[in-house]
């Protein structure tokens, strides 16, 4: 009975010195396979939402699924990938409405605009717009999505972006500190757009 006594707990034996780094090694594997499991589960799920991301914006662009309309594309532009007027002025003019209300869509400012209707483009039936307007850094990304992506479709052909200056080395003033305009960058957009003859 003291023999039986004095032998260890089959369990305690566990947690000898000869049995501990085993164990421990055992947790430490373990807890590697469930890290690499989840890390796994992770990218396929990260995986799996930019491809039904982009087969949603396909079957958009494709026209097998409605398109919300996007933010700053006038009431008659949402329906049709062209832009249309009687004439090449009404679709330069439908033109400019787009661009300028997509920049004030996005906080924007359009200083200035020029349609060119006699360019090298003209002949295969596209009208050209140039804006120079001041925008927030933030919401660029957003502007130029809103305008390829929406309707009618629209070509960025050229973008020109100059960092907001700071105030005088003086600083007298509130753009002392915050930069021309409250930060706003200034941005001359070049945008194309196909025109189609509406009847």
């Amino acid at each position: 009975m003291t023999a039986r006594a004095l032998s260890p707990h089959p369990i305690r034996s566990l947690f000898t010195r000869s049995h501990a780094l085993p164990l421990l090694g055992y947790v430490a594997s373990l807890t590697g396979l469930i890290i690499i499991a989840w890390l796994a589960l992770a990218g396929l799920a990260s995986d799996y939402a930019e491809y039904a991301a982009a087969t949603d914006l396909l079957d958009r662009l494709e026209g097998r699924k409605p398109t919300a309309q996007a933010a700053g594309s006038g009431p008659g532009a949402a329906g049709s990938p062209f832009l249309e007027g009687p004439t090449v002025t009404v679709a330069g003019a439908a033109l400019q409405q787009r661009v300028v209300a997509a920049v004030n869509a996005v906080g924007g400012n359009v200083l200035s605009s020029q349609i060119e209707l006699q360019g090298t483009l003209s002949k295969e039936g596209y009208v050209s717009l140039s804006a120079n307007c001041e925008i927030d850094q933030t919401v660029l990304q957003q502007l130029l999505y809103d305008l390829e992506a929406g309707m009618p479709f629209l070509f960025v052909d050229q973008l020109v972006v100059q960092a907001p200056q700071s105030g005088s080395e003086g600083g007298g003033g509130a753009d002392g500190l915050s930069g021309t305009a409250g930060g706003k960058m200034r941005v001359q957009i070049d945008v194309s757009g196909q025109w189609q003859v509406t009847k």
